[in-house]
Parts: C-alpha cells; sequence; structure tokens
C-alpha cells in the first residue's frame, strides 16, 4: 500500500492507496509547499553531503563563534506517526530546497516535507512493502534522499526499505507517472543476476541516491553482521537510472563477469559463487571530469575468505567510473582479500589543494583503519605512497591470505590501528596489570593481524576492525583550506574468534564465535539497520570470555572519540580533539576521582558525522552525560576549524544518530541534528538563534 498525505495550510488530506505499487492515485493542492518555497534569504543544502563533492560544508556564517552558545531550539519533529512504531535509530540528513525540508524518517522510511522556518508539516509519502519490507536486509528510515529539477519539474527521489527506486513531485509527494511504472522503478529487477523470490531476494540499500545531470546512481548493501547463509550471495551491482523514466542506463559489476577486468583475481573461478562487494555508502561524483567514485565494500564473508581465494577484485576498492557508461576508469584496491570486516564505509571527499605548489584534484577516503587515502582524482595515481607492506599470515584452516597490504605513507594515521599492549588502560598501575592479564586470552596486533579460531586458551582477536575509525558518517573538507575534517572512534573495540556454524546456519565453514559457546543468531550493530548475525551467545553463569573492560572502564587508553584536522596540501594532520564529554561512568569511577580526574575523553561511537560552515566545525554527542555544566543530556559542541579550540556548546534532548546539516530561510541560519537512540525516538531537531522579541 502506498499513502500520500498533503497538508496544506495545516489542514490534512490522507488517501490510503491500492496494495499494487503500480495502482497510484493521486491527491490535490499543493498550497503547503508553495507557500513555503521562497528565494528571499534562501542557502540551501541539495544533496545529502551538501554537495555532490561530499564536503559537508556550507558558507554560512550567522552562526559563529561569537554566538553558537547561544542557539535554541527554533523547531522539533517527531517521526513516531511515520510507520507502525516509533524508531530509535534515526540516520537521516534531511535537504533544505528554497524554503522546504524534505527527508527520511520512521519504520516506514516515510518521506516528508517540511516548512524549513516553523517545522510544519506540509505532506508525507510511504510505500507499505508488507513481506518485502520485513525481508529487507536494510530496514528503518535510511540516510536521506534526492532532489532534482530541471528548473521547471522538481524531483523527490528515494529507495525504499524493499529496494525500489520512488519518484515523488517535490511539491505534492505524488508519484511522477512518467517515471517507471507510476513513479516506482523495481530495483530487484534488471540487475543482471537473478534473485528468484523479490520478496526475500537479499538486497537494499540505506544511502541516499546520486543525483547527476540526468542519472540516477544506486549502491546495494546486504544483511548487516558478519556471515550471511551463503558465500553465493546476491552481488552489489552498481547501476545508473534515467532520472525522467527511470530507465537502466549501465551498470557496473562490483563482482567481474568472466572476461572483465578483475576476473583473474578470483581464483579457482570464485567470483561465480560469491556476492556483496556492494557500494553502501554515499556515491561522490567529479561532473567536470565526468567520474563517479564508488567506495566498494568488502566480499562475502567479513571474517573468513576461504570460499574465495585471490585478491577480490573489486573488493575494499575505491573504483571510478565514467558517469554516463559506467564504464572503470581507474581503480586502486586498498585491501587484499578482506577477511576484517574493514569495508570501505565512508563517502569518497573530492577536493582541490596545492601539493608542492602544485594545484591538485583529488580524491581522499576516510577508513576504519584509520588511514586517510588521497589520489589524484582523474587518474587514480596516489598523491603520496601508498606503500605495500607485509603482514602477518594467519593459521585458520581453508583461508587464503595475501601477503602484503597497502599502507599509505600520508597523511599519518589519524585513529587507533589496532589493538596492542600500548593502548591498553594505563591510568593506573593496577588497571594496566589487570587489563594485561584480561588480554592474555586473547590475540594483540596491529590493524592486520589475521583472525585465529577460537579456543579455551585464545578466545579471539582483539582489534577495532568493525566499527573503529571512520564509519558511515565519514568525513567532511573546507573547500576554500583543502583542510578535511574527520571523527573517528578510538573505543569500538571488539573479540572477534571463528568457529564452525552448527547445521543450517550458513555453508560458510567458519563464522564468527567464542569457544565454549553454542554459534546462535543476534542482532548485530554495524552500519546498518540491525538484522541477525551469527556470534557467540552472551555468557551465563561466569563461564566464556571476559567482558572486554577493566573494573568497569574501558579496556584502551583515550581519546574514546576525537576530530582531527588532515591538511591534504602537505599531509599533515593540523589538530586532532577529543570529542564528547567524558561519559559519567568514566568520570565518575573511583578510581578516575581518586587521580584528581583526567583530561576529556571523547566519546566511542561509529556514528557522528561533523558539519563545516565559513568558521566552524559542529558536531554533536552520542552519549548522554551529567556535569555541573548541564543537567544529563549530550551537547552539540562546535570547534574552530583553525585549531580545534571549542568555542561553545548548547543542550540537546537527545543525541545526535546521524550527521547535521544547515540552511537559511527568510535571513535566518537554522541547524538541524537528526537524534535518536536508548529511550528517545527519532526526532529532527532545528536549532538557530534567538529571534528579536
Amino acid at each position: 500500500m502506498i499513502t500520500t498525505r498533503l497538508l496544506p495550510l495545516s489542514i490534512a488530506a490522507a488517501l490510503l492507496l491500492s496494495a499494487a505499487p503500480s495502482a497510484l492515485a493521486q491527491t490535490p493542492a499543493k498550497e503547503g509547499t508553495v507557500a513555503a518555497r521562497t528565494n528571499a534569504g534562501v542557502a540551501n543544502w541539495t544533496t545529502y553531503n551538501a554537495d555532490l563533492k561530499g564536503s559537508r560544508y556550507s558558507a554560512l556564517d550567522q552562526i559563529n563563534a561569537g554566538n553558537f552558545k547561544d542557539l535554541e531550539i527554533a523547531w522539533r519533529f517527531k517521526t513516531d506517526i511515520l510507520g507502525s512504531r516509533p524508531e530509535y535509530k534515526l540516520e537521516s540528513t534531511p535537504l533544505a530546497v528554497d524554503g522546504v525540508i524534505y527527508t527520511t524518517g520512521g519504520t516506514r522510511r516515510a518521506v516528508v516535507a517540511l516548512n524549513g522556518a516553523t517545522g510544519e508539516l506540509l505532506w508525507t509519502y510511504a510505500l507499505h512493502e508488507g513481506k518485502r519490507s520485513a525481508e529487507s536486509p536494510r530496514a528503518l528510515s535510511g540516510r536521506g534522499l534526492s532532489y532534482w529539477t530541471d528548473g521547471t519539474k522538481r524531483r523527490i527521489l528515494y529507495v525504499t526499505i524493499g529496494y525500489r527506486l520512488v519518484s515523488l513531485d517535490a511539491d505534492t509527494g505524488r508519484p511522477d507517472p512518467d517515471f517507471g511504472t507510476n513513479g516506482v522503478v523495481d530495483l530487484k529487477t534488471d540487475f543482471d543476476q537473478d534473485l528468484g523470490d523479490l520478496d526475500t531476494g537479499e538486497v537494499g540499500v540505506h544511502s541516499a541516491p546520486a543525483v547527476s545531470g540526468n542519472s540516477i546512481i544506486i549502491g546495494a548493501a546486504f544483511r548487516e553482521g558478519f556471515t550471511p547463509k551463503t558465500s553465493n550471495n546476491t552481488k552489489g551491482y552498481v547501476r545508473a537510472f534515467d532520472v525522467r523514466t527511470g530507465k537502466r542506463i549501465w551498470t557496473f559489476h562490483t563482482v567481474p563477469k568472466p572476461g572483465e577486468v578483475g576476473y583473474d583475481t578470483w581464483l579457482n573461478k570464485s567470483a561465480d559463487v560469491n556476492g556483496n562487494t556492494g557500494v553502501w555508502t554515499q556515491v561522490s561524483v567529479d561532473e567536470e571530469l565526468g567520474l563517479a567514485y564508488l567506495a566498494v565494500e568488502s566480499p562475502t564473508s567479513d571474517f573468513f575468505g576461504g570460499k574465495r581465494p585471490g585478491n577480490n577484485l573489486f573488493g575494499n576498492s575505491l573504483v571510478a567510473v565514467d558517469l554516463k557508461t559506467g564504464e572503470r576508469r581507474w581503480h586502486y584496491q586498498l585491501i587484499h582479500h578482506e577477511i576484517w570486516d574493514l569495508d570501505n564505509s565512508s563517502a569518497p571527499l573530492l577536493m582541490d589543494v596545492t601539493v608542492d605548489g602544485k594545484p591538485r584534484k583529488v580524491v581522499g577516503l576516510p577508513s576504519k583503519q584509520g588511514f586517510f587515502y588521497v589520489f589524484d582524482r582523474a587518474s587514480g595515481v596516489p598523491v603520496w605512497p601508498i606503500k605495500e607492506v607485509k603482514v602477518a599470515k594467519g593459521n585458520v584452516p581453508g583461508e587464503w591470505y595475501s601477503p602484503t597490504q597497502p599502507m599509505p605513507s600520508k597523511p599519518p594515521v589519524y585513529a587507533r590501528n589496532g589493538v596492542e599492549d600500548k593502548d591498553l588502560i594505563d591510568f593506573t598501575p593496577d588497571l594496566k596489570a589487570k587489563a594485561v592479564a584480561l588480554t592474555g586470552k586473547y590475540v594483540l596486533g596491529p590493524v592486520y593481524t589475521p583472525p585465529i579460531v577460537s579456543t579455551p586458551e585464545k578466545f579471539g582477536v582483539i582489534n577495532n576492525w568493525a566499527q573503529g575509525g571512520t564509519n558511515w558518517p565519514g568525513g567532511s573538507f573546507d573547500p576554500e583550506s583543502g583542510i578535511a575534517y574527520v571523527y573517528a572512534c578510538g573505543a569500538c573495540i571488539s573479540a572477534t574468534g571463528l568457529l564452525p556454524p552448527p547445521a543450517g546456519l550458513s555453508d560458510i565453514p567458519l563464522v564468527v564465535g567464542v569457544a565454549g559457546q553454542p554459534v546462535v543468531m543476534i542482532k548485530g550493530p554495524g552500519e546498518g539497520a540491525g538484522a541477525d548475525s551469527p556470534a557467540a551467545a552472551p555468557p551465563s553463569g561466569g563461564s566464556g570470555p571476559p567482558r572486554l573492560s577493566v573494573d568497569g572502564l574501558p579496556l584502551v587508553k583515550p581519546p574514546y572519540g576525537t576530530i582531527s584536522a588532515i591538511d591534504v596540501n602537505n599531509g599533515t594532520i593540523k589538530w586532532q580533539i577529543a570529542h564528547g564529554e567524558t561519559p559519567d561512568f568514566v568520570r565518575n569511577h573511583p578510581a578516575i576521582k581518586a587521580l584528581g580526574g583526567i583530561p576529556r575523553t571523547g566519546q566511542a561511537t561509529y556514528q557522528i558525522g561533523t558539519l563545516l560552515t565559513k568558521s566552524l566545525v559542529i558536531a554533536g554527542e552520542n552519549q548522554f552525560t551529567t556535569t555541573p555544566d548541564h543537567p544529563r543530556g549530550a551537547m552539540l559542541r562546535a570547534y574552530d576549524k583553525q585549531n580545534g579550540t571549542e568555542i561553545g556548546a548548547v543542550f540537546m534532548p537527545s543525541t545526535q544518530s546521524g550527521s547535521p546539516m544547515t540552511y537559511m530561510v527568510g535571513g535566518r541560519q537554522y541547524i538541524i541534528v537528526p537524534t535518536s537512540g536508548g529511550n528517545a525516538s527519532g526526532e529532527f531537531i532545528a536549532y538557530a538563534l534567538p529571534t528579536k522579541r
């Protein structure tokens, strides 16, 4: 069933439509959207990352260092009604177009149009997909949507939970009758592969489509977690569609077919019987060069690759394809034969910088490893040497290992790059001794330490693989200075071991598990919405591995979360600060109080995105804290771009769970922060400076 609601002048007109996606009706009136649209005192935010280059930058400076602390809540929009139940993982970043806000929200992944000055609901659209939605590997509201106009027509484009591409009239929320079948394109078809049952065929996507000219580029994502049911999973091909008609323009095979470049890197013809290798993060586009940049994730499965020997192109590669044809122009594989869940999670950053006195057009890619890879974006040649470094070979039965991995010489690593003895908590000698004793049952090592089979003697490898460094919010960059700003998690660590799966769980020979504990299906916390993934059952009765903490404190030393300013002109880290208040359980711990306190630690999370303005770096907190300065809650913080000095903070009633954006309407600048988590369901909170009363 498809639902479209229009609320012109606060009068709701709702119309329930047929259960068949092709059976669409229309609702008259668009007075609310037209009334909200304006060209006066407007600054827009028209793509997920502000622009197709991924900058997350706005030149607005009405909100600045002198008044940031004075921000107040201008309006709030709760998403509870946008689905059958409230959503507690709101990750969408809204768009702002001429005074109208467009965004996805809620468990139905509804699209809404709001008045940018007041937050008033103008129209809603939702597609009811039944079993197809329930079976989707990527549920909830997703990351956002896209906007297109030819100067006359205005369209909102987004991908549903069930992997359908929808084109809506931006004024009314009605599906475009000229697009696909009554406004809808089924992305599970015309896919160069047979998914079988379209309801259960495993593929979806969270990210917003990339719209350039008349092309819409769509990636693919799969079930969140460490091991799918089969190695022969859906392949994550990337496609482009015509924005007016919905017809497919091209397909890029992220798992090569016979005769294509890269097929021979899948030994024993394993490209034929393996999948994933999708692009689940945002696609960036250089319209002048005519290139789209695809940050491709890892193949099936995350921690065991024995069924896919070889380097496995284009897994874990940055690929530049022709915007018009989808043909590969260049690629660089960042990890050979990935077995660490270090998939590319960030949107490529397209930056114009000056290197050695010469203007350079470069593309930078933050990573979970804490490496910031930088390439010439026309040729793919590294701006600074990336060396093939010898790495340890493991002994997991049936696994294939690459002897080397690419490691950038510049910029320096900006986040924790593995977990070793030097990374363990050391506030006091006693805490360090306990940390060393605890980790005696595990393997420690640098970033590419190979996984192990779990045994009672060694449960697994402690590392910051799956959620460390920079995850899906990616980075941002200042086009005026050529400096990138990147949040990274320094305490997002886990222990990973491998065990044979029980019968019927997966055809992967080894899956994530812990010796002495049954392997069961649990909810995985990775980059998606929460889907089943195999892991060991939690210990009970005192048996099983110890938790990765020491007397209730994190196993690793601070900072737990950082923002780094990376100067891409010279490959240096200009500054780095701990982002986020020290968590209550750390600050109030007896051992910490006995020390008289510690410097701010920052907060551990994988979902903080940064917003850049003319003078500020802005990011919110992802944990509730209580200090003498503010009641229990989270803070939205602003830092001086030049030196990282915090210049102000304002209270948020909930925690940041999506990346913030900014816009102006009626001459007033606003900052919207998506919030949710814990007991707080999804809400968009818009901040602005007080108006004169």
